[in-house]
């Protein structure tokens, strides 16, 4: 048997899992890492490269120990991140400010000014990126910490994503040129397409701003997809982890991508990751352009098939926010919400706390709550956030569908749905349709099998994913409910268009209200 290290980096902390090839996860360790917020600017949303570091030191010595496993005997590492997560570096990438996390939104004037010029020009790459730029996405924040920092421009030799960072540190890269780059970091939020040149022109960038003029060199590099191989350990970093020098590291990818892998996605399927935020996974071997999904990009989650990347700016932490206003958690407040049936709130919720991502893409949205009446309750709320998380998921299949995406599957990864019955419920009755929950927690389990490649102990992903990804547990819609959700889904999605959308002609909304007290009402006589 093998054995190899999976590394997760999330929004809070980094997960090591120890993986035995035919024992599957034998151990595992995570380790926080600190969120800096402004409360004067909720955009705002940064991390120190310090504080990843140390924290990937300390949980892959903690794994190691919880497997009972020497670090010799691990043949490979491989690690995805948060993104797009940029950090900009000098000419020995060395970093030069904080990370702007996946989460910072403080570049949406950035990303509508791109926007712009994209239309103007008739740029082709953002169609491919739905037709709009993300405050979430790399130029943008690039083009914010250019702006924003006069001082430290002309030390910038390159910026990197937090995957490619994090794998050019730990092979010993140094020099700009030689870093290895992810497809699917660079192709889902850096406007890359190797069928249109790679990135978007010079003359496009500058245009834009001319503090952008010379960055596309700036951005050189191999670009690879995650069968590739990065470099090895060095002998640095093997003390540090606790491992052996010399070991293979593939290129790196989002963590939402390689949990998709994790979850056993195959054409056909939907992989939902809910955490922090949603991610929403599919490949296909053949896709056309989606209007308003954040990116369709060959090989950014499996190396054979284009990636289709969609997904809410927000979902736990909504729950969270919910919670921390009431004065609660949100494992005290979900107790009794397996009893709420649908509709019996009399709430509607939309659920743009953090703006939305697809498929209106509009960091401007906040969250907007209707049906109040005196006698609801904060446990009303979540139950309604939950109802609306799944709206808003079912809005972007149908998008999916629309262009030509098959969904025959749809499967609830990410960490919340291991824990939430409560949600995965919802979904299956809000989307009708049979939802599919992994029988163990697949963070990670993706960074695995793409270490396994690495290390050539499995030939291809489907032989990874048929030895190590874990069996499901089907929740299938219950046709009342569903019914009721049918209903719901109309007035959600006639708000959601309306009033998401500042160019939408006026549609009337003078139904809403009253319907949700009816089916309030209806639901409260059952």
């Amino acid at each position: 048997m093998a054995i190899v290290a999976g590394v997760d980096f999330g929004t809070l902390s980094v997960r090591v899992s120890i993986v035995d090839s035919g024992k599957g996860r034998i151990g595992s360790a995570t380790a926080d890492y600190p969120l800096f917020r402004k409360k004067e600017d909720p955009d705002h949303a940064t991390q120190r490269h310090e504080h990843q570091m140390n924290a990937l030191a300390g949980a892959t010595r903690k794994a190691l120990a919880a497997a009972g496993v020497d670090g010799q005997e691990v043949l490979a590492i491989a690690l995805d991140t948060t993104g797009s997560s940029v950090i900009p570096v000098n000419e020995r990438l060395e970093p030069l400010d904080d990370y702007y996390l996946w989460c910072d939104h403080r570049a949406k004037g950035e990303a509508a000014e791109i926007t712009a010029a994209a239309t103007r020009s008739k740029l082709k790459a953002i169609d491919w990126c739905g037709g709009v730029y993300s405050s979430e996405w790399g130029f943008s924040k690039l083009l914010h910490w250019l702006r924003n920092n006069p001082s430290k421009r002309e030390q910038m030799a390159t910026a990197l994503e937090h995957c490619d960072m994090v794998a050019a540190v730990l092979t010993g890269v140094s020099d700009p040129a030689s870093v290895h780059r992810s497809v699917c970091a660079m192709g889902h939020k850096w406007m890359w397409n190797a069928a249109l040149g790679g990135l978007p022109p010079e003359e496009f960038l500058s245009g834009v701003d001319p503090l952008l003029a010379g960055v596309r060199k700036k951005l050189d590099g191999t670009y690879e997809t995650s069968d590739q191989v990065a470099g090895t350990l060095t002998p640095e970093w093997a003390a540090k982890l606790g491992l052996k020098p010399g070991i293979p590291i593939p290129v790196g990818a989002f963590d939402a991508h390689w949990d998709a892998i994790g979850a056993g996605i195959r054409e056909g399927d939907v992989v939902n990751v809910v955490g922090t935020s949603t991610c929403i996974m599919a490949i296909a071997h053949e896709t056309s352009l989606i209007p308003g999904v954040c990116g369709v990009v060959k090989g950014s989650i499996h190396p054979e098939y284009a990636g289709i990347e969609a997904g809410l700016s927000a979902t736990g932490d909504i729950f969270d926010s919910i919670a921390k206003r009431a004065g609660s958690s949100v494992v005290e407040l979900s107790k009794g919400l397996e009893n709420y049936r649908a509709g019996q709130t009399g709430l509607l919720r939309l659920t743009w706390d953090n703006g939305d991502r697809t498929v209106l893409v509009n960091p401007e949205l906040g969250g907007v709550t209707l049906g109040w009446n005196l006698t609801h309750t904060a446990q009303d709320e979540l139950f309604a956030a939950i109802e609306g998380t799944a709206f808003h998921t079912r809005i972007i299949l149908e998008r999916m569908a629309l262009h030509g995406v098959p969904i025959r599957r749809v499967i609830n990864g990410g960490g919340i749905p291991q824990k939430n019955e409560t949600l995965n419920r919802v979904y299956a009755n809000v989307l009708n349709k049979p939802v599919l929950v992994p029988q163990q927690e697949v963070t990670s389990l993706g960074s695995a099998i793409f270490a396994f490649l690495a290390a050539g102990v499995f030939k291809t992903i489907e032989d990874a994913q048929n030895a190590l990804c874990p069996s499901f547990r089907t929740i299938e819609p219950e046709p009342r409910e569903a019914a009721v959700y049918e209903r719901l889904f109309v007035l959600y999605r006639k708000l959601y268009f309306s009033l998401g959308n500042p160019q939408s002609e006026a549609v009337p909304l003078g139904d809403v209200l009253p319907t949700l007290r009816k089916i309030a009402a209806e639901a409260t006589s059952r």
